[in-house]
């Protein structure tokens, strides 16, 4: 690997592992779901965000391309049925709060 790709690979890996931990810790810490679905995107975003980079950094770009469509294509439809199920939670109880879902009984 050349000198340069080492260094662009490891000063985008900082952020990359920065955001994960936000994400990851976005959907620990919080009650509130659209906060977790933002904590969802924010791993979805660093996972894509090392793809990118892995794929320059290899020289694989059409491999990364079609990686990176395909996980885009994923994160739209699973954000899209999250967001349905959040909606379908906060018409039944009047509220966001994960804590409240023990409540519901069917």
């Amino acid at each position: 690997m050349n000198e340069l790709y080492w260094r662009i690979f490891l000063n985008f890996s900082f952020f990359i592992i920065m955001l994960f931990i936000a994400g990851f810790y976005c959907i620990l810490v919080t009650r509130n779901l659209i906060r977790v679905m933002i904590g969802l995107e924010l791993l979805i975003k660093a996972v894509t965000l090392f793809l990118v980079v892995a794929c320059y950094v290899s020289g694989q770009a059409a491999l990364g391309q079609a990686l990176i469509i395909t996980l885009i294509v994923m994160e739209v439809v699973m954000i899209a049925v999250l967001a349905g199920v959040v909606l379908s939670i906060y018409r039944h109880n009047n509220s966001l709060d994960a804590r409240r879902l023990r409540e519901l009984k069917g």
